[in-house]
Formats: structure tokens, C-alpha cells, sequence
């Protein structure tokens, strides 16, 4: 088995002090003067009671011969797979919950872009000489030739760049902006897209689960309680075992 000792022994540990107190409760009914047929009654209830738990138990993670329903969960690891898959997809990544989570973050989307960096990352000279040349290439050119050319146009460029920074800084602070930022992002259109790489994830890593993967998996996620069982179906088989001797 491929679950850790730590694991294993927890509820062994349990099961095997739960069967010893049974035990000891059927031999003390042999050899106690008083109370003998009580005290194997608990005994015997008990003892079958862990004894049945404990192979339920058992049945549950490995096949016992001959007995029909054992190893249920090697036999039908598929169909964990297939479970753990609709879990994933339907209840934390189905479009709606996704497209949900986009909307609620549509609000905010401007938070965290950063105009400052943007605006500084233009290459105001070469707007700047986009815009001298357009002008000497049109019906001024000439006229700006004759006084300097465009060395004269060169006074214009801090100006012209101080200006575009200023417009340009407006513009993505202004409500209008924001809003058509915002509603450029298509919500639903990114949530079906997000879920079908999600699925895929999940397909791949499901692939590479195996029978005895899965039965750990499981057998981890319960590990804490699996003791008790045999624990308490010794105590409730004691209690029907002494119930029963009373009214014998």
C-alpha cells in the first residue's frame, strides 16, 4: 500500500487497541464471578462490531477475494477522476463563476495600469519629427524653408513635447477613458477561453493519476477518522451487547 506509515499505523493503532479491549472484555466475562454473561456480551458485540468496521474498512482501499465490492476504489479510480474533474470545472471554474470575477475586477482594471509608465514610454522625437515632417511636406514647407527650414521648428519641440505629455495624461485619467477601457474587456469571451485552458490543465494532470495515486489521495483526506470507526463500532456493538444481556 502506498499510503505513509504515519497514516497507516494511526488507524491500525486504534482498530488494534479497540479489538484488545473487546477481547479483554470477553475473557474477563469467563473469569469474573459476577456480571460474566454482561460482560462477554459486550465483549462479543464489540468485537464484531470493530472487527466489522475494520474489514469494511480494509475492503474499502484493498481487494479481499471472493468478496464482491472489495478494492472499491481501485476498481473505480476512473470515475474519481471523472468526479475530482466536474468538482474542479462546475463548482470553482464554470464560465459563469469566472466571467463574475472579470466583471468584479472591470471596476478596478485602472488600478493597477500605470499611465505615468505609459506616457513616458512614448517616443515624443519621433512625433515630434512625424510633425515637421508633415508640415515641410505640405504647402508650408516652402515657406518654412525660406526662413530655416526645419532647424527652425526645432525651437517647437520642447513645447510640442510638454503639451502631448499634458493631453496625454489627461486623457487616461478621464472618466470617459476609464470606462472605455473597461468595457473593451470582454468578460465572457476571456472566461470561456481561461476555463478551456483550465480544463486542459486539469485533463493533463488527470491523466497522469493512477489507481494507487488516487486510492492515497483518499485514503490521506480520511486518514483521521478511519480509527474511529472501529473505535465506535466497538462502542455501539458493546452498549447493543450489554442491552441485549439484560434483557435475557
Amino acid at each position: 500500500m502506498n499510503s505513509s506509515p504515519i497514516s497507516k499505523s494511526w488507524w491500525q493503532d486504534q482498530s488494534l487497541l479497540t479489538n484488545v479491549v473487546s477481547a479483554l472484555f470477553v475473557v474477563a466475562g469467563y473469569l469474573s464471578p459476577m456480571f460474566g454473561k454482561e460482560l462477554r456480551a459486550v465483549g462479543y458485540f464489540a468485537l464484531s462490531g470493530a472487527i466489522t468496521n475494520w474489514l469494511a474498512i480494509h475492503m474499502l482501499f484493498e481487494k479481499v477475494p471472493y468478496l464482491y465490492g472489495s478494492g472499491v476504489i481501485l476498481d473505480r479510480f476512473e470515475e474519481f477522476k471523472a468526479a475530482i474533474k466536474k468538482l474542479v470545472m462546475e463548482q470553482f471554474f464554470a464560465p459563469g463563476n469566472v466571467k463574475r470575477v472579470i466583471e468584479e475586477e472591470e471596476a478596478s482594471f485602472t488600478d493597477w495600469l500605470k499611465p505615468g509608465k505609459i506616457i513616458e514610454s512614448v517616443d515624443y522625437d519621433r512625433l515630434f519629427q512625424r510633425l515637421v515632417d508633415a508640415i515641410m511636406e505640405s504647402s508650408y514647407g516652402k515657406m518654412i524653408a525660406m526662413v530655416g527650414g526645419a532647424s527652425a521648428l526645432e525651437k517647437l519641440r520642447e513645447p510640442f513635447v510638454r503639451n502631448i505629455k499634458t493631453t496625454l495624461q489627461e486623457l487616461v485619467e478621464s472618466d470617459s477613458f476609464k470606462r472605455t477601457l473597461a468595457s473593451s474587456v470582454d468578460a465572457e469571451r476571456i472566461a470561456v477561453d481561461l476555463q478551456k485552458k483550465i480544463e486542459a490543465i486539469v485533463d493533463d494532470r488527470l491523466r497522469k493519476l493512477t489507481a494507487p495515486m488516487v486510492k492515497t489521495i483518499v485514503q490521506d483526506l480520511i486518514k483521521d477518522h478511519l480509527g474511529w470507526l472501529v473505535v465506535w463500532g466497538g462502542v455501539f456493538g458493546g452498549a447493543i451487547g450489554l442491552v441485549v444481556s439484560l434483557f435475557e
